[in-house]
């Protein structure tokens, strides 16, 4: 019979009733023990019995529950109470001493035979691992043997496919070569600097040096002295040019200047001398000083004749002339009335609030904007110099040399400077000092010296503002309570070019007497006005307030520093400049000064580092694709033999910058253009100071730049996030055969780490969860990225990078090393 217990109750079978323990829901069965009937307890818990009861029936058994019987007699009466009392009893004392034994022998049992068999699986996983290691060792020995055996094969035959570095270079040096002797079909522009124009019998002839030089190709050779000479010795000589005038030869200048920063920069040293770049560092100086001497006496031109253009109005003059390069903006004071001190050059955006004390005098105010820098010291604007003179320069910056002068010399030395006004611009002898920084050591010092007191001879002197005019300059408004500070250069580089800003003294102006028209004539040149700030009718000091717009081809991507240039100091500075209102969605901001400046809106030029990430593929023979993914940008620059276009830039899902997209230039001119446009996705020299990233090993990562440009016809390279775990002596980065025009998809990339000399490819992922260098299965170590890939590309890939044009391998080199991928992301 089965029935179960419930807890204190009983369950009735015929006349028999059995039950358990309270609380007890056991199965109880029904068996025969000693010839008596029993129950037996199935899967009862140790200690627990059960037992019958009821008068009149056969007699019950109490078993335990192991099932021996411990209890026989019929039920019921005090004698089967008491005798299950006594049972249970008996029962507790046993259980206390031998099940407690038992129970602690069991434990220790098995917790023994648990540690041995934990013990032997540690001795066998270990002793696996001993194996694994040990064979590992010997692949990995077998592998450098192997490796080591044939490094110089690899190399040499590396050094093959690297003289294509060198043909581009020497097609380069040919292509300059030959550009600097051509020669005009008609003559010679040296020739023709001395012919003269007339009749054949004598009348009419007329001598037009000018002329006669442009007729050629519009400008010297800046490579030959002679020829650089007599250009800019012509133009000084004629004083009597307008505004209009001078930009259109500003423009053959600005030509001329930028050949010669590209010669500095990417010329060789076997290709110019150190006395040639010292000298071409001298006539960028020269150029310089002389093109805005040029505005300076055309404004002097303009103002002479200002009442004859006076407005309507006003009574007042106002005109904007503006090229490409160049904006020129000026206001003459006429009238001298209050109302009038407030102007708006709605042509170009830019005006001006005066003071009452200015709008009462005879002042002109002039706002030049030049989409150049040439107020900046040479070794600012030149950046991409070789390295080792970059780092010279980021000394001389900090601890400028002593020249052995006293203060007194250096300032006359600066009065000599032909610009306006003096105090706001460079002094000739401390430009002459920042482009002397640019190289190492000088042996022509003497002839330097001499080529300096020559240009000053020949330089107009410019009236200068007073000592206590240029007291206003040193001193800001609120004195030594105001911190002056000064912009970190290799930080903030101004974007958009520079606002030469100035009050300017109106010199006489033409009076029609009778019939004559007379003006007093002084031989003193552009001067500026003496002005001190004094306090206002509320107490505070009276502050010129200037607002500018932002050009239309240059990106901002944070609201700008507004600094002012101290020409004493060589810096730039933001203290002087109040009251900041930046108006992104207008492009216009507006400050208060103390005196007039010259200002310029800087940028972070870091602010699109480190890169989100990369990319380089083939698109074409010899033609490629580079994306690189910057902060705030994403640009895209296509490739084709030795040139670049700017294919695209990206900005909030809008494309910007149009005027320079889709044009092919080289290297070194897009990335000019790019930083003029305010993406400067270019690390300088010193850029890992304000960039956290790790640092890299030269070697791993110009070797590897190198090679990537060798295999860029036929692979396709990409950036890995493994490549900042790998350390500074190694590279890491994703590669995949390229051979077809669309994109290369996630699972066809292969990662590769390179120290610039071994390469191994690794097993692990973009997905992985941790960095490691464990090799790729069947895979070995090799001296070269292109014997590595050799071993896994298909050949019709090696053959394409057999092919490739040495020209488009260069000008894919020249992008690696300008961005620093490897580097910067």
């Amino acid at each position: 019979m089965v029935g179960r217990a419930g807890g204190g109750g009983g369950l009735e079978r015929g006349r028999m009733r059995w039950g358990s323990k309270a609380g007890c829901s056991l199965v109880a069965t029904k068996v025969a023990a000693g010839g008596e009937k029993a129950l037996r307890l199935k899967g009862a818990a140790e200690g627990r019995v059960i037992f019958c009861v009821g008068p009149g029936v056969s007699p019950c058994a109490v078993v335990c529950c192991c099932g021996c019987s411990v209890w026989n007699q019929p039920a019921g009466g005090s004698d089967f109470v008491a005798g299950m009392a006594l049972w249970v009893q008996n029962r507790k004392k046993k259980s206390n001493g031998k099940t407690k034994d038992e129970k602690s022998k069991k434990r220790r049992d098995r917790k023994q035979k648990d540690k041995g068999e934990a013990q032997l699986q540690a001795e066998q996983e270990e002793a696996e691992r001993l194996e694994k290691e040990r064979l590992e060792r010997e692949h990995l020995k077998k592998l450098e043997e192997k490796y080591q055996g044939a490094r110089e094969s690899e190399l040499a035959e590396l050094n093959s496919l690297e003289q294509k570095f060198l043909s581009a270079q020497q097609w380069k040096m040919d292509y300059r070569e030959q550009a600097k002797e051509f020669v005009c079909t008609q003559h010679s522009p040296i020739v023709a600097l001395f012919e003269v124009s007339g009749n054949a019998d004598g009348s009419g002839w007329e001598c037009n040096p000018w002329e006669h030089y442009l007729s050629c190709d519009g400008s010297p050779d800046p490579t030959v002295p002679q020829e650089m000479n007599t250009f800019m010795s012509l133009w000084r000589e004629d004083q009597d040019e307008g505004v209009q005038l001078v930009m259109e030869k500003g423009e053959v200048v600005l030509k001329l200047i930028e050949k010669l920063e590209f010669l500095l920069l990417e010329a060789s040293p076997n290709e110019i001398t150190e006395e040639q770049r010292v000298q071409y560092q001298e006539f960028i100086l020269q150029l310089q000083v002389l093109l805005h001497q040029k505005y300076n006496e055309a404004t002097q031109n303009l103002l002479k004749i200002a009442s004859m253009y006076d407005d309507s109005e006003t009574g007042n003059m106002h005109t904007v002339i503006k090229d490409k390069n160049t904006t020129f903006c000026i206001w003459v004071n006429l009238k001298k009335k209050p109302r009038f001190k407030t102007h708006m050059f709605q042509e170009a955006g830019h005006g001006f609030d005066l003071p009452k004390s200015l709008a009462l005098s005879s002042v002109a105010v002039r706002v030049l904007h030049t989409r150049y820098d040439h107020v900046s010291p040479l070794w600012l604007q030149c950046q991409g110099l070789p390295r080792q003179e970059a780092s010279d320069n980021e000394e001389s910056a900090e601890h400028p040399k002593d020249n052995g002068q006293e203060p007194g010399e250096e300032e006359e030395k600066g009065r000599e400077e032909p610009s306006v006004p003096a105090a706001e611009e460079t002094p000739s002898k401390e430009r002459k000092e920042s482009a002397a920084s640019l190289t190492e050591n000088s042996n022509n010092t003497d002839d330097k010296k001499e080529t300096e007191e020559e240009t000053e001879k020949n330089s107009d002197i410019l009236d200068e503002p007073s000592q206590e005019e240029g007291a206003v300059l040193q001193e800001e408004p609120g004195g030594r309570e105001e911190a002056a500070q000064v912009v970190d250069p290799q930080q903030l580089v101004p974007v958009g070019g520079v606002y030469h800003t100035d009050a300017l003294q109106l010199p006489p102006q033409a009076q029609d007497v009778r019939d004559w028209s007379m003006v007093e004539l002084l031989d003193v040149g552009l001067q500026v006005y003496p002005y001190s700030p004094g306090e206002a009718e509320d107490g505070t000091q009276a502050a010129v307030q200037i607002t500018l717009r932002l050009p239309d081809n240059v990106i901002y991507f944070e609201a700008p520093v507004v600094a002012r240039w101290d020409p004493a100091g060589q810096q730039w500075r933001t203290d002087g400049i109040t009251n900041i209102t930046y108006e992104a969605q207008e492009r216009s901001i507006t400050f208060g000064m103390g005196a007039f400046y010259t200002v310029a809106l800087l940028q972070d030029a870091h602010l699109n580092l480190p890169y989100q990430a990369w990319e380089l593929q083939p698109t074409g023979v010899d033609e490629g694709l580079f994306t690189v993914t910057a902060v705030f940008a994403t640009i895209q620059i296509q490739i084709k033999d030795n040139q670049c276009m700017l294919s695209s830039v990206v900005v909030e899902e809008e494309e910007v910058l149009s005027h320079i997209t889709g044009q092919w230039m080289s290297p070194f001119a897009l990335r000019e253009a790019l930083k003029r446009a305010g993406v400067n996705i270019f690390p300088a020299e010193h850029s890992h100071k304000y960039v956290p990233v790790p640092r890299k090993a030269a070697l791993a990562e110009g070797k590897a730049y190198e090679q990537m440009a060798l295999l860029a016809a036929a692979f396709a390279f990409a950036h890995s996030k493994w490549n900042g775990e790998a350390g500074p002596g190694q590279v890491v980065f994703k590669v995949s055969e390229h051979l077809k025009a669309d994109s290369a998809k996630d699972n066809h990339w292969s990662l590769y780490m390179f120290n610039g000399e071994k390469v191994q490819t690794l097993k692990l992922t973009e997905t992985s969860e941790a960095f490691s260098e464990e090799l790729e299965e069947e895979s070995e170590f090799h001296s070269t990225l292109y014997h590595m890939l050799k071993d896994f590309a298909s050949k019709e890939a090696m053959d394409k990078v057999e092919r490739a044009g040495s020209l488009f391998i260069d000008s894919v080199y020249q992008l690696l090393l300008a961005t620093r991928v490897l580097a910067f992301s």
